[in-house]
């Protein structure tokens, strides 16, 4: 018996004092008896973060995962994109992109620590490049939408977005304004009811396929920090052009493009929450979206680590198996080691968020050391594999240029030190 998005959150409103929703979810299919092979991986008793209804989740995806991501994942690598309309619609009708949204817009009304578990087991598809682009669908393009935006804009975009009707992208950075949000040069100019919009975007996921495009854009003249706002612009609007799909040196599932902008109008009334808070809400929506990057790229650490354990236990050199020597399983020792740190940062920081408490400085620290941990674990592990790990048939070799993003998206390492040394007093006054 399928337990939907509506049961399960009854479940939590008699358990945990959760108020039961009375939006209707009646297509979201979440396992109530899961079957053995995933009854094995739930462990409840004691977790510092997870309930039971956690678990339920996050095992009712995993079979999504298996049945109708992993199969295909070669495939959609070699082509270059995976069918995003596809496979939002399934997360969506499954109640996966919307588990902490409001329920009166398709979600699930769940708190944050409900996305962290989400954004584990997505970790578990067997590339960096789809998990990226379903984050930006729930964690990266919709945040601010979900908090601030009209009820008429969440009509238009959030629930269509979170049912998986409508897939997003999220239009921040730009050539020369990275990590350096402040100087964004795109413009949205009023003209009587609507904005002009002119300039473009760079490294923008999901970008081929998008139906909308979270766009931040300065839309006045004042300072860098309030001149900003975030606009829910359509995709399919005259003046918007697609220049180029972008090479990428990993990530290859997830479609990555460059946007220009001519002219192009959209109405004011399209505006998140208040002209001028676009860089405020920018830098909300980061903290979540750095939180749910290093949550996923936990649970791939460790499946690199196991395989790279499966692996050197049969593969021999010097008439013993590689695991053997010691400088190898101590080395993999160390790296599960740090993982669980690293997850005790996360468990810590998730649960003073869900709590209302500022975690920037922990979410940047844990953002910086999962994206370093990530670059150390991908060159140990693949230089244990020898040849093959050279080869790109392996998930060790396809982590190794998956992963090197996390040091960089969301907000560069030197970003992450700046913002940690901020927040420790220790930055020079310009």
């Amino acid at each position: 018996m399928a337990l939907c998005g509506r049961a399960l959150q009854k479940r939590l409103a008699s358990s945990r004092n959760i108020l039961t929703p009375t939006a209707v979810c009646h297509k979201r299919q979440i396992s109530e008896d899961p079957s053995p092979k995933y009854k094995a991986s739930v462990q409840t008793v004691g977790h510092v973060l997870y309930t039971q209804e956690h678990f339920a989740l996050k095992d009712s995806l995993r079979k999504i995962i298996d049945q109708e991501i992993n199969p295909y994942v070669d495939k959609w690598e070699d082509e270059g994109q995976f069918p995003a309309h596809k496979i939002f619609k399934i997360l969506g009708s499954a109640g996966f992109l919307g588990v902490n949204k409001p329920v009166e817009y398709g979600g699930l009304g769940l708190d944050f620590s409900f996305n962290v578990a989400v954004a584990e087991e997505l970790g578990n598809i067997n590339c960096g490049g789809i998990p990226m682009a379903i984050g930006v669908q729930s964690d990266m393009a919709t945040p601010a939408l979900a908090r601030f935006g009209s009820a008429e804009l969440k009509k238009e975009f959030l629930l269509p977005s979170i049912m998986g009707d409508k897939v997003a992208c999220l239009g921040v950075s730009e050539i020369g304004a990275g990590s350096d949000v402040a100087s964004i040069k795109t413009k949205a100019v009023r003209k009587g009811d609507e904005f002009i919009i002119n300039g473009g975007k760079m490294w923008t996921t999901n970008g081929a396929q998008a139906d909308w495009m979270c766009l931040l854009a300065n839309t006045s003249d004042g300072p860098p920090h309030k001149n900003k706002s975030l606009i829910c612009l359509p995709m399919d609007l005259p003046g918007i052009q697609i220049a180029r799909k972008i090479d990428k040196l990993g990530m290859w599932s997830s479609d990555t493009v460059e946007v220009f902008f001519d002219d192009v109008r959209v109405p004011c009334k399209n505006v998140i929450g208040q002209e001028g808070m676009g860089f405020t809400y920018q830098m909300l929506q980061f903290q979540e979206e750095r939180l749910w990057g290093v949550a996923n790229i936990l649970t791939t650490m460790e499946n690199v680590v196991q395989a790279t354990i499966n692996y050197t236990r049969q593969r021999k050199i010097f008439q013993q198996p590689v695991l053997y020597h010691q400088v190898v399983h101590f080395r993999l020792a160390e790296l599960q080691t740090e993982i669980e740190l690293l997850r005790s940062l996360l468990y810590h920081c998730i649960a003073l968020y869900i709590k209302g408490n500022d975690v920037t400085k922990l979410a940047s620290m844990a953002k910086l050391k999962a994206g370093r941990l990530a670059r150390e674990l991908g060159d140990s592990c693949l230089q244990y594999w020898g040849g093959m790990g050279f080869t790109g048939d392996v998930l060790v070799s396809r982590f190794y240029r998956d992963s090197r993003l996390m040091s960089i998206g969301a907000g560069a390492d030197e970003v992450m030190l700046s913002i940690i040394c901020k927040y420790m007093d220790t930055l020079p006054k310009k």
